[in-house]
This record gives structure tokens, C-alpha cells and sequence, in this order.
């Protein structure tokens, strides 16, 4: 398999340390490096480029993870990784259901469109706003759950 290779093998080895650093660093998907480093660098089709990045995912995402997991600075909800992880199983069925039906063109524009307007969203919005409101949704449940459950409401421990 690697004699059939168009490039040495070693620059495959590199593109994917980029690939990990960049995952590690910023926490972004194999996808956003991978498929576009793939489709323009080394001349794969646009579904192979990205079925080829769905396949290093796995591994690369699991040892980010655990290493994000293990570190005390993050924190790492366990209940909206779940629910994510839920959506996102039916998404991909969909998603992939989709590539099929699409040509490589359409597929190539659509891949191009999602990341300018993920950049362009990214830089454009505070991160902090969009954390701060989604942390008091949750504590402003958990407070409203627990008075009605005949639990005493304390606010003195809200900061």
C-alpha cells in the first residue's frame, strides 16, 4: 500500500502531526486540516479526502480528549459531551447519506462555504458572552429544580 503512494510516505506522517498539533492546540477536527490539505496539496477526490478524515478522527479526538479530560483547567461536561455525542451520531448518518447524493463539486463548494462562515462567526463573537449565558441557563435550572423538588434554595453560595 504505501508503494502505491503518489508522495514519499514520510509527508503523509507530517500532515498528520500538523493535523494533531492543530487538533491538540485549537481543538478542530481532522476535517478542517486534513480534507483541504488532501483535496489541494495531494489531488484526492473530495469524498475520499474527507472519509479518509472521518477514519484518523477516532484515534487523534480520543487521545485529545482524555489529555483535554486530564487536565484541571477544562471542564469537561459530561452531560453535553453525551448529548452532542447523541445528535451527532443521527447527524452523521444523514450527513454521510447526503455525500452520496451530492457531486464532488457541489460537495467541495459546500465543505468551502461551512468553513468561511465558521471563520468568519469565530472571529466575529465573543466567546466569553455565549459560555457566561449557557453556564446560567444551567445553574438557573438547577436552582429552579431544586426548590420545586422541596429543596432549600441558598443563594449565598451563587457568586
Amino acid at each position: 500500500m504505501i508503494g502505491q503512494l503518489s508522495n514519499p510516505w514520510w509527508i503523509f506522517v507530517l500532515l498528520g502531526i500538523c493535523a494533531g498539533i492543530l487538533s491538540g492546540l485549537l481543538g478542530l477536527g481532522s476535517g478542517t486540516i486534513l480534507v483541504p490539505a488532501l483535496v489541494l496539496l495531494y489531488g484526492f477526490e473530495q469524498k475520499s479526502a474527507q472519509g479518509m478524515a472521518l477514519a484518523v478522527m477516532v484515534p487523534m479526538a480520543l487521545v485529545g480528549a482524555l489529555r483535554y479530560w486530564k487536565n484541571p483547567e477544562v471542564d469537561m461536561n459530561g452531560a453535553v459531551i453525551g448529548l452532542i455525542i447523541l445528535g451527532a451520531l443521527a447527524g452523521v448518518l444523514v450527513g454521510t447519506e447526503l455525500m452520496s447524493r451530492l457531486t464532488v463539486d457541489i460537495l467541495r463548494k459546500v465543505f468551502a462555504v461551512v468553513l468561511l462562515i465558521v471563520a468568519v462567526n469565530m472571529f466575529l463573537t465573543p466567546s466569553k458572552l455565549k459560555q457566561n449565558d449557557f453556564d446560567d441557563n444551567l445553574t438557573n435550572q438547577r436552582i429552579e429544580s431544586s426548590t420545586q423538588n422541596g429543596d432549600v434554595k441558598n443563594d449565598t453560595t451563587k457568586q
